[in-house]
């Protein structure tokens, strides 16, 4: 087991297996030492989680874990382009929480992926994000997350080619 996933693992994560791609698209890409996940929804063997708006729906705490799985879904993606035992930092989280008329708290739900990235690379998962409320995600899931993440300059088998 590698350092990242113990790390998940001791804070009572599991990295799930890696997400496919559902369209024209790959689930991330790397770029030099920068990784960009597409965006990530909350499944769970195969599965959204939960549906529908937060606010409405879907509890806060429900889209909160929603979240969470989104963000490892996220890292998971990564892991086809690098090995996570190579991040140095987390740069951005971005968030996107499906909202009933009203919600305003969408920081919070984020919160849940903010802590994901905490548990896996301790100070180097402080990161910038964005928390955004929008009127409908694919699917009707509750919530969207996407990482960039910093790699070390050491380069392994899975990397892709620079664009």
């Amino acid at each position: 087991m590698n350092r990242v996933a113990e790390s998940l693992a001791h804070a009572g994560f599991a990295l799930p297996d890696a997400p496919s791609a559902v369209g024209m698209y790959a689930p991330a890409v790397r770029a030099g030492s920068l990784v960009f996940t597409s965006g990530q929804l909350p499944f769970a063997d195969g599965v959204l989680i939960s549906v529908g708006k937060v606010g409405a729906t879907v509890s806060e705490e429900d889209a909160r874990a929603c979240a969470r799985q989104a963000a490892l879904n996220a890292l998971a993606a990564a892991s086809l382009v690098c090995d996570l035992d190579d991040v140095c930092s987390v740069a951005r989280l971005a968030g996107y929480v499906s909202s009933e008329r009203g919600f305003i708290r969408q920081p919070s739900v984020v919160d849940g992926a903010s802590e994901v990235l905490h548990a896996a690379f301790g100070e180097a998962g402080v990161h910038a994000r964005e928390a955004v409320g929008v009127v409908a995600l694919p699917l009707d899931a509750p919530v969207e997350v996407s990482l960039t993440l910093v790699l070390h300059e050491a380069h392994d088998e899975k990397s892709t080619p620079d664009v």
